[in-house]
């Protein structure tokens, strides 16, 4: 079988489908999913495992191939053409290769066009601080970070390093000055090229995933002496992400990892991607700004009060998701059932609605 040719085919019917993902697994077909939804390409013929390898070695080089083989797992990134470029990860199952695909488009999206509050906007005019997207796996948070660093792209000039694992999408020098590091081939690890970024004059360092205590320890420094930092973190909500971050470190150094924090934070974006009833996915959000009392809530280990913070701050911009479900639930944007389902307080979601 002609790989470079099958693999092709594979993606132009992905991008036509209006696809998100692609699976590749022995002994199923194809799988992509549409909206959510898992659906196999019935039209090919089950993958053996030659066939999954064959696609594999279409997408990767031979160093990475064999530290996959290694690893017996890896992320990756592909570009198929100028078109798309793919996030992927190769892993083993049951003695077989499987690959998971996810299309990033080549477009960078707009805060408007994603459909997401245009405060966001002012946490792209800041000039210092620490800013987190946060939610679960597939939520669109690498999307969201991409239209910040765009927008800065666009209108400031400032230099921006970008660490991610792999590069998702690539951006092309605007106003700013913009370098693109690669964990495993432009720099060792993300603490690595964090620490190097200070000494490369950046004023915006964008940091793919916090994974680690020493990278989310020098995010905060980072922001605290002079960076614009944005990161992301799988949580579920902000004061769940403040919690999250100050217990990864041992006992003796969270009172200190704690002041810094309340003192370098900005805010705390949380989306969720929700199907929509005429089809799509539309966000449905939540948003912590980092006032004077939330700081003072931080420093005083009362992360639990957040939440009620959020709920009666809106006219300072914050913004409370289960207001956000409520809100699309009366607009006619998603059902009821959807909204629950995503709901972190729904008890606050039942007397909104």
């Amino acid at each position: 079988m002609d790989y470079t040719k099958k693999l092709a085919q594979l993606i132009e019917m992905l991008i036509a489908q209006g696809a998100s993902d692609l699976h590749l697994g022995v002994g199923v077909q194809p799988v992509i999913r549409v909206a959510r939804a898992l659906t196999p390409v019935l039209s090919e013929p089950k993958l053996t495992n030659d066939d999954v390898m064959g696609l594999l070695s279409v997408m990767m080089t031979p160093a990475f191939k064999e530290r996959f083989l290694q690893d017996q797992e890896i992320d990756f990134s592909y570009a198929y053409g100028d078109k798309v470029r793919f996030r992927g990860n190769a892993y083993f199952e049951r003695g077989h290769v499987g690959v998971a695909l996810r299309l990033i488009p080549k477009t960078i999206r707009t805060i408007a066009e994603l459909g997401l509050p245009p405060v966001l906007e002012t946490f792209t005019a800041r000039t210092q601080g620490f800013f987190l997207v946060v939610g679960p796996i597939g939520q669109g948070k690498t999307t969201t970070l991409a239209a910040l660093i765009e927008k800065i792209n666009q209108e400031r000039t400032e230099h921006i390093i970008t660490i991610e694992d792999p590069i998702e999408y690539l951006y092309e020098n605007k106003k700013s000055l913009i370098e693109q590091r690669e964990v495993r081939i432009d720099t060792k690890d993300f603490d690595t090229a964090l620490r190097s970024a200070f000494r490369q004059d950046a004023n915006v360092i964008m940091i793919g995933e916090m994974r680690t205590p020493e990278t989310m320890s020098a995010a905060v420094s980072a922001a605290e002496t002079g960076h614009l930092v944005f990161s992301t973190l799988h949580t579920n909500d902000a004061a769940q992400s403040i919690d999250r971050i100050i217990d990864s470190f041992p006992s003796s150094q969270q009172d200190q990892i704690r002041i810094q924090l309340a003192s370098s934070l900005a805010g705390i974006f949380s989306q969720r991607l929700v199907p929509r009833i005429s089809g799509g996915l539309v966000p449905v959000c939540e948003l912590l700004i980092n006032t004077p009392a939330v700081a003072n809530l931080i420093r005083e280990k009362r992360t639990h009060e957040i939440q009620t913070v959020i709920e009666t701050s809106s006219s300072e911009g914050m913004i409370d998701m289960s207001r956000s479900l409520a809100e699309m639930v009366r607009m006619g944007e998603i059902t009821i059932e959807s909204a629950y389902s995503r709901a972190t307080n729904p008890k606050n979601l039942e007397r909104l609605l």
